[in-house]
């Protein structure tokens, strides 16, 4: 299931149909793939079709782009693969998100949070055209607050400590590794 092609052919709110070339007659695959898409947030039932090869997903209309985060989170864009995180960042990010999920399903309060900062984070990415996110806005915040309050009284300018640190990092990075020891043959 891995490799795993599928298209949405039709999509209102509330209903996603799905198209999965390699479903048609196969009503196991068919199966496993419902079970896996049953468990996105606000799924009301999936119905399959292995005659068509086709899915459809019933969802709770009033949690429609809780739905479609969770939706793209677990297929691939490009060919409907489920995919792994790129970065540690965003593995961190699809453990706080999937934490905040399970608090916002029991608790009302935790849900109307979770729903803001989406909304914030799915307003920052329209304004921006897709180029920035809620978490690159995130940090950016974090640096300038840390340049603007303690870089002012620090020992050292704080500049010139992340100048040391990057400068650090990028040597480290582009070092040649040392080339090990042949390896000797004792003789007996």
């Amino acid at each position: 299931m891995a490799n795993l092609k599928l298209k949405i052919a039709h999509q209102v709110p509330g209903r996603v149909r799905m198209k999965i070339p390699s479903g048609k007659g196969n009503p196991d695959l068919l199966r496993q793939v419902a079970d896996a898409f049953g468990q996105i947030p606000g799924i009301e039932r999936v119905a399959v079709n292995a005659t068509t090869g086709s899915v459809v997903l019933h969802y709770d209309a009033g949690r429609h782009d809780e739905f479609h985060g969770a939706l793209n989170n677990h297929v691939d864009g490009s060919n409907g693969a489920p995919h792994a995180p790129a970065t540690e960042i965003d593995a961190l990010a699809d453990k706080i998100e999937k934490e905040a999920e399970f608090l916002a399903e029991h608790s009302a309060s935790a849900r109307a949070i979770v729903d803001f900062v989406k909304n914030v984070d799915r307003e920052i990415k329209i304004a921006s055209g897709n180029n920035l996110d809620m978490k690159m806005v995130l940090a950016a915040g974090v640096i300038a607050v840390t340049v603007l309050e303690i870089g002012a009284t620090a020992a050292t300018p704080v500049w010139v400590t992340l100048l040391l640190f990057a400068t650090n990092h990028y040597v480290e990075m582009h070092q040649t590794p040392a080339r090990p020891a042949p390896a000797r043959v004792a003789a007996r």
